[in-house]
């Protein structure tokens, strides 16, 4: 989510709202990086962008979610274009579908954003000063619980290959 924000607040453009009312004066432009369009955009998209993930079982922690062909499966499409045929629980015609990890993430995602979006609304319409981590999470969904993982060290994204490790 933090992502989508910062993605979408990079534009200078402004949303004319030239309606006349009995003044003949219409409301002042509005930036779209304060608007209303500009939150529901990014509430309505942000899980959806989970299903560009899949699991790659083969990695630990945190990295097993990223986007691209695990490299298991990626060695069974290279066997089978080579001719090789390769038996496995799962049809080949599902290889690569999203995962059910995947698509119970998504699940949680959606429930999760449902039950803060008023939270993240304050946030948005707020100063947007404080990392939305930070808001979000530490304050609002672990309020109360243990956050000593976000303790000394915050996330960072990988531009080329999308990976997420942490930094301290």
């Amino acid at each position: 989510m933090k992502s989508a924000f910062e993605e979408t607040g990079k534009t200078k453009e402004v949303i004319e709202t030239n309606y006349r009312f009995l003044d003949d004066k219409g409301a002042p432009p509005i930036k779209y990086v304060k608007s209303d369009i500009r939150f529901i955009e990014v509430m309505e998209n942000v899980c959806s962008r989970i299903m560009q993930y899949n699991l790659h079982k083969e990695r630990d922690g945190s990295n097993r979610f990223a986007k691209g062909m695990s490299e298991t499966f990626s060695t069974l499409h290279n066997l089978v274009n080579k001719g090789v045929k390769v038996v496995m629980d799962i049809p080949y015609e599902l290889w690569n579908e999203t995962s059910a990890e995947v698509a119970d993430l998504k699940k949680q995602c959606d429930v999760m954003v449902e039950q803060y979006e008023e939270v993240i609304e304050d946030w948005y319409k707020g100063s947007q000063e404080e990392d939305l981590t930070t808001y979000l999470c530490e304050k609002h969904v672990l309020k109360g619980q243990d956050t000593g993982l976000f303790d000394g060290f915050r996330f960072i994204r990988n531009a080329t290959d999308d990976k997420v490790t942490p930094v301290t």
